[in-house]
């Protein structure tokens, strides 16, 4: 019987594909560590790593398996810079604090790269990805992007497509232009997980699954992280739940809100399909953004981040095909192998949240969609505090991320409202 995730609906594509996937015992009586992880996603299992590999005793519990969140779960694709485009940030901050996060991200990405290539991790990377627009008056905003990311940030990998070249690319008359990308791509998430709480465990970390924290308290000079079956008390701690840690500490949940996202796989499309015959992953404009590709054994992997409220993997299937159909007409009656979902964090300003939330305790998430390697690289950029460079990690500390409205009472009906206009918006 394949692996179900008890905290997510649905057995993935990944999960069936991933292969060998160890386990790790659950923490059973009181440890003493420098730092406790709390969070087994990708941001608290690189921060494992890049501790361990410094001398650091460190300690990381995660409530059910590692990677069961949004970590092994998500749509693949890496993207490039932030999660906002450089002009908006450019607006917002000025340009030398969007070159400094545009130029972090480009390293986050090929710290990525370097870290799965040294280590042995094949996370099956797939170079290209494709923005597109569902609206022809976005146009002359990607036209100018693609401008922009050449001629000021030095990035020459992002090339405008007009309509032909958008359906050529897609196989598919759906969009009205958008981006090339073939400075970045996307992979098998899973695989990238389970690689890296490898590497952990070799490193030294002490890793500990079905290990749920119940209390996280600082107080005398220490912070002491509380379990079922034990506590642990450090000097420092790392909470990286993300969209998974209900109210376990309330300043993290007043800043990031999960909301739901649903991936379908579909059975192999053949060879001769003419559906993205380059390889590319294509994430859209639309606000409740769709984002899909192809694996590597020929299936659709389409996603699309909807507010359904459904537990049950054959609702997900019957959504998922419906949206599929809109972009490839030809494959409306497509049978769908697998249909699963999980939680994403995301900030009201769509940028991550990092802050110290109490004393020696900081709390990293809500990368809004945009996490495969800005998460992985927040771990790394956290162990870097430890060792007393916190300047590169404060880029994120610094920005501003207003926590939800609406307080713990009224935050997610106001989400729901706001995320189903959006829909609304998408459609107009």
């Amino acid at each position: 019987m394949p692996y179900q995730s008890p905290i997510s609906p649905g057995i993935s594509w990944y999960e069936d594909t991933a292969g060998p996937r160890p386990t790790y015992p659950a923490l059973d009586g009181d440890q003493s560590v420098d730092v406790v992880i709390v969070g087994g996603g990708y941001t608290g299992m690189s921060a494992a790593v890049h501790l361990a590999k410094a001398g650091t005793r460190v300690a990381l519990i995660e409530a059910h398996r590692l990677g069961d969140g949004a970590s092994g779960r998500n749509g693949g694709q890496m993207g490039t810079g932030q999660r906002a485009w450089t002009e908006e940030l450019e607006a917002e901050l000025g340009l030398e604090r969007a070159k400094a996060l545009f130029s972090l991200a480009e390293e986050a990405k090929a710290h990525l790269m370097e870290f799965t290539a040294t280590n042995g991790i094949d996370m099956e990377y797939v170079p290209g990805q494709m923005s597109v627009t569902h609206k022809k008056r976005y146009l002359d905003e990607y036209k100018r992007h693609a401008e922009l990311m050449t001629e000021r940030y030095d990035y020459p990998h992002i090339s405008f497509m007009d309509a032909k070249e958008t359906a050529e690319r897609l196989g598919s008359t759906a969009y009205f232009g958008g981006v090339r990308d073939t400075g970045t791509g996307h992979i098998h998430p899973l695989k990238l997980a389970i690689g890296t709480a490898r590497v952990a465990a070799e490193a030294g970390a002490m890793l500990f699954e079905n290990t749920k924290a119940t209390n996280i308290a600082s107080s005398g000079g220490k912070v002491r992280v509380t379990t079922a079956n034990g506590t642990i008390t450090a000097d420092k701690c790392l909470i990286a739940v993300n969209a998974y840690g209900g109210n376990l500490e309330p300043v993290s949940a007043a800043h990031v809100m999960p909301i739901g996202s649903f991936i379908g796989a579909t059975v192999p499309l053949g060879a001769d399909s003419p559906v993205l015959p380059g390889g590319e992953a294509v994430d859209d404009s639309r606000f409740v953004v769709r984002y899909f590709r192809r694996s590597q054994d020929g299936r659709l992997l389409f996603g699309g981040r909807e507010v359904y409220g459904v537990d049950d993997a054959k609702d997900i299937h019957i959504h998922i095909r419906k949206q599929i159909s809109e972009v490839y007409p030809g494959l409306k009656d497509i049978e769908i192998t697998h249909g699963w979902g999980g939680y994403v964090g995301i900030t009201l300003p769509r940028k991550p949240f990092v802050r110290e939330v109490m004393p020696k305790v900081i709390s990293a998430g809500g990368y809004s969609g945009h996490g495969v390697m800005l998460s992985n690289f927040v771990g790394k950029l956290y162990a870097e505090t430890i060792s007393g460079n916190r300047d590169r990690l404060r880029l994120f500390e610094d920005l501003d991320i207003p926590p939800f409205p609406g307080g713990r009472r009224f935050r997610t009906p106001l989400l729901f409202l706001a995320l189903n206009w959006y829909a609304l918006r998408d459609r107009l």
